[in-house]
């Protein structure tokens, strides 16, 4: 079995912790920031039973930057 390095991030909206995989776009949520990620892990497993490791995009220290749209 091949071990892969993955970049989450995790954050809280309202009572609940959403976790995102950078590497993939999977997302998960949960109820504690560990259940979140939790959730993510599995999510993860189910979407590379039907994709290669090899179909993984790096990332490479990614930065959280502020963006302002403006929208009607």
């Amino acid at each position: 079995m091949k071990k892969i390095s993955l970049k989450n991030v995790v954050w809280k909206e309202g009572n609940t912790y959403v976790s995102l995989n950078l590497n993939t776009s999977v997302s998960s949520f949960g109820d504690t920031r560990k259940e979140a990620l939790a959730a993510l892990t599995e999510a993860l497993e189910l979407y590379f039973e039907d994709v290669p490791i090899s179909d993984v995009g790096e990332v490479v220290r990614p930065d959280i930057v502020p963006l302002s749209l403006k929208h009607a």
